[in-house]
């Protein structure tokens, strides 16, 4: 090769250093704190190690952030920049943009990404969250049996409103097999539907302690559950998934208490007050439904009165017109026109009998004029037998010593027959 071709070694580690910013991205490096510098620049120096090697690297000040004077030789950590080269010594590094404790930091990136894609797929949003109950008729439980937390839980809500009854669904709260428990006992409490709203959570912890509530089954779960679900795990500092889909999200399992009862004296106080309300709602109530009620019955009372006053003028007429149309009423006119023709009558047959009397007087006159009576009062006299008052017309009907009786036109006159003549 020939010499003219050669290159500087300035221009060897410029080339290395392109080929290794261009060649890798940025990325992020776990290992152990060793060689650790912090000269006046406020710049911080170390190398990155494993078992079995080790890489320098540079944290400049720029851009350091958060607690960057609390790393220290010998701490796991990881670390997040890109690699380079420095040219005046030969030596390739990482050049750290961000750094943070190994564990933590696996676990807090896991959590942030968790968090986007249930975020991203609407799991937080406010309209899915169901509204907690005012006065639950059971309370359900979801932690382990023997923490604090279920010790709290019991004794605010002893506290607060003893009548309502607690129901616990036993879950471990830390450890891998924490997550698959806790999805199971939600289940059961989904199953057998005896409460009404539902607590889960733990007390206090490291983020590692309460990784089970940051499980994405778990939170699916949580935001599919039929019952509000509020969460309370541990301090108010601390945040897990569970806490965003759950419907509330209380700062403590204590806290959880105190927001699904309300206290019994105050229910009670607000009864209270409710009740006056509403007796006083009812008497102004009364009290207009009895003002309306008589200005009511006096326009049916006047209506009525109307209604009789036409009704009974229609009963007069229809009264009338039945009287009318009354058998009683025609008998009565029949009795009389039967007394008119009564009277008729009698002054008929008086008229007649009169007539008749008149003219049987005249006939009388007339007859008495041609009557024996009128003869015997001119001297006659009619004789009859006495033994059998037969008229004699002839003397000889009767002998000589029969007793006859004449009879004149005043008395009679009773004789024995002495002698018969049949002439003058």
């Amino acid at each position: 090769m020939p010499a003219e071709a050669a290159i500087s070694v300035s221009q060897l580690n410029r080339r290395v250093k392109t080929l290794l910013e261009q060649g890798i991205a940025r990325l992020w490096v776990e290992g152990e704190i060793s060689n650790l510098s912090r000269p006046a620049s406020g710049h911080i120096y170390f190398s990155l190690k494993d078992d079995s090697a080790q890489v320098s690297a540079a944290w400049f000040r720029q851009r350091q952030r958060g607690p960057a004077i609390g790393f220290k030789n010998g701490e796991h950590v990881l670390a997040y920049g890109r690699v380079s080269l420095y040219e005046a010594r030969g030596n390739y590094q990482l050049i750290v943009e961000q750094m943070e404790a190994a564990g933590e930091g696996v676990l807090k990136r896991r959590f942030e990404a968790l968090k986007k894609k249930l975020l991203d797929e609407g799991l937080f949003d406010e309209d899915r969250k169901q509204a907690l109950p005012a006065l639950p008729e059971r309370i359900g439980v979801i932690t382990s049996p023997s923490g604090a937390a279920i010790r709290d839980i019991l004794s605010v809500l002893g506290r607060r409103f003893p009548a309502i009854p607690v129901v616990i669904y036993p879950a471990a709260v830390q450890g891998d097999a924490a997550p698959a428990e806790l999805v199971e006992a939600l289940a059961t409490a989904v199953r057998r539907d005896e409460c009404d709203v539902l607590i889960i959570g733990r007390g206090g912890g490291s983020l590692e302690d309460l990784w089970a509530f940051n499980d994405e089954q778990l939170a699916r779960a949580i935001a599919d559950c039929p019952l509000p679900v509020i969460s309370a795990i541990g301090h108010e500092v601390d945040f897990t998934i569970a806490d965003f889909v759950a419907d509330v999200r209380a700062p403590t399992p204590s806290g959880a208490a105190e927001i699904v009862v309300p206290s019994q004296h105050d229910w009670q106080r607000r009864i209270a007050t409710l009740a006056l309300r509403i007796g006083r709602i009812g008497e102004r109530a009364v009290e207009d439904r009895a003002q309306q009620l008589d200005w009511l019955t006096g326009r049916v009372v006047s209506a009525v009165q109307r209604r009789l006053l036409a009704h009974t003028n229609q009963l007069q007429t229809i009264r009338s017109e039945l009287v009318q149309l009354s058998p009683a009423v025609s008998v009565q006119r029949s009795m009389g026109r039967l007394a008119q023709l009564r009277q008729r009558l009698a002054a008929g047959a008086r008229a007649l009998v009169s007539a008749n009397d008149h003219r049987t007087a005249l006939l009388g006159r007339a007859l008495h004029s041609v009557s024996p009576l009128a003869t015997l009062d001119r001297g006659y006299a009619i004789v009859t037998e006495a033994s059998t008052d037969k008229v004699l017309l002839r003397a000889t009907d009767v002998g000589v010593g029969d007793e006859i009786r004449a009879r004149l036109s005043e008395g009679k006159l009773v004789a024995t027959v002495r002698k018969v003549a049949d002439r003058d």
